[in-house]
């Protein structure tokens, strides 16, 4: 138990704002409100972010035989540089980056971070090893702390501070940030039972009752993350790591409705061109 009682006094207005944000599932009760609203005003204890940056990028293809897929511009900026802008923005400014195929056109724009605000350090590979494998790697330059993981293609506008506030609050292992589409099909879907996340659906239809909950790319992930990572050269958190997590009851789910792309295909990216910061 690492809470402790206290008694305080507050006015009846106060107190009916408090209320406000008991919802029963992420808030439970009025302490739970108070901590959450005062966890919230102090800020998250989350200063660290890792990001996914590697891959071969064949689906955005040709703009990915040039250039990694995280360095293709919207709004003039690279993907990547949106990420660390928003995470310098709530005060996340040691990131780590893995990085292979074409990465050293990362490294040459973004050099230690010094220009953007933020600390990078690099996890090179010569090869794409999945999304597990590099992580692992990052181990000994991660604090004992929670951290943020994002996957370097996504763009979100998603309040990181109240993701990261949650995540805390049930102290779970994982907390996946979850987005609703139209057609999870493309995705595979996310099912939910109160706020833990039970099952990933593959291979889905298009009925009614489909879930239309996906894996938004981004976690708020505990150190005790890396004792469920295989020691493989290849290995990937949605099949070798999260299932785990899972069956545990320890992955959580966080829905947010902001504006999000997983900019994998061309057809995306335009739309993401059109509407992006709109």
């Amino acid at each position: 138990m690492d809470r402790s009682r206290l008694t305080i006094t507050l006015k009846k207005d106060v107190i009916r704002q408090v209320d406000r944000a008991i919802d029963g599932v992420r808030i439970r009760n009025r302490s739970h409100a108070i901590e959450y609203l005062l966890s919230k005003a102090i800020g998250p204890n989350v200063k660290e972010a890792f990001i996914l940056a590697g891959g071969r990028g064949i689906k955005m293809r040709p703009f990915t035989y040039e250039i990694p897929k995280p360095m293709i511009p919207v709004k003039n900026r690279p993907i990547l540089e949106h990420i660390i802008n928003q995470l310098r923005e709530y005060n996340v400014r040691d990131i780590i980056i893995s990085i292979d195929y074409l990465g050293e056109k990362i490294k040459e724009y973004f050099g230690d971070g010094n220009k953007f605000g933020v600390h990078i350090t690099y996890i090179e590979a010569k090869e794409p090893t999945g999304t597990a494998a590099p992580l692992l790697k990052a181990r000994d330059y991660l604090t004992k702390q929670p951290f943020l993981l994002i996957h370097g293609d996504v763009l979100a506008k998603i309040d990181l501070n109240d993701l990261i506030n949650y995540h805390e609050s049930h102290k779970g292992l994982a907390t996946m940030a979850l987005t609703s589409v139209e057609d999870p099909s493309a995705y595979g879907a996310v099912k939910l039972r109160g706020n833990k996340i039970v099952d990933f659906q593959e291979k889905i239809g298009k009925g009614p009752e489909v879930s239309r909950l996906i894996n938004a790319g981004i976690y708020v992930m505990d150190p005790k993350i890396f004792d469920y990572i295989p020691h493989r050269k290849i290995s990937f958190l949605e099949k070798d790591v999260l299932p785990q997590i899972v069956k545990k009851g320890q992955l959580y789910g966080y829905m947010f409705e902001g504006q999000w792309f997983d900019i994998s295909t061309p057809k995306i990216y335009e739309r993401a061109l059109k509407i992006w910061g709109k």
